[in-house]
């Protein structure tokens, strides 16, 4: 059977499932590929040497002029992640993208955040899997050590605290911390406006 170019991409924002091992999913494959192998470039490239940058503006189709990466940094579908301005993430993260990543405006994420978009099925594990869309919105700070898995939102203005997984969505202003991540407290965005 033919399929379009494409295809395998619609069913993972369609939530999946995806299978492996069907003739649709090299495509994901070629681009699990080239994801790893620029990573892997970039990560070898000191970073004192601006060149690194190169290889990441490779990875996800655009220039970095207001984006700023800090490596090691992984990413397996750069052809999924989607940055607003003037984002930052610091070293060691780990981007499992597939089911796509958003990035607001002004967001931050400390060293070693995880964003896992794939989960495999209970009972077909090794062959099929699923997909959510994590985006970040404007202004989010996501702090040391976090995890957010598929299908999360994290909301405006939002801080996840250090070492928090997030299951569920964050509300705008909201604070959480802890595993599962639970809100405990909400800031008033007008004071979170810098002051130089």
């Amino acid at each position: 059977m033919e399929y379009e170019k494409g295809y395998v991409y619609k069913l993972m924002d369609n939530g999946g499932p995806t299978d492996c091992m069907k003739e649709y999913f090299k495509e994901a494959s070629d681009e699990m590929m080239r994801a790893r192998t620029l990573c892997f470039k970039a990560n070898n490239t000191s970073p004192d040497d601006s060149s690194y940058v190169g290889y990441l503006e490779e990875l996800f189709g655009r220039k970095l002029d207001d984006i700023r990466i800090l490596t090691p940094f992984i990413c397996d579908f750069g052809n999924r992640v989607s940055f607003g301005k003037n984002v930052f993430i610091n070293h060691s993260a780990v981007f499992s993208a597939s089911g796509g990543i958003e990035f607001g405006d002004g967001v931050m994420l400390a060293p070693g955040v995880k964003i896992a978009t794939i989960n495999h099925d209970f009972n077909r594990r090794h062959t099929v899997y699923t997909y959510g869309k994590v985006t970040v919105r404007k202004n989010a700070w996501i702090g040391l050590g976090v995890t957010i898995t598929p299908g999360v939102t994290i909301g405006e203005n939002a801080i996840v605290g250090a070492g928090a997984v997030v299951t569920k969505d964050v509300p705008d202003n909201a604070v959480v911390v802890g595993v599962p991540a639970k809100v405990i407290k909400y800031i008033n965005p007008d004071e979170q406006k810098e002051k130089w």
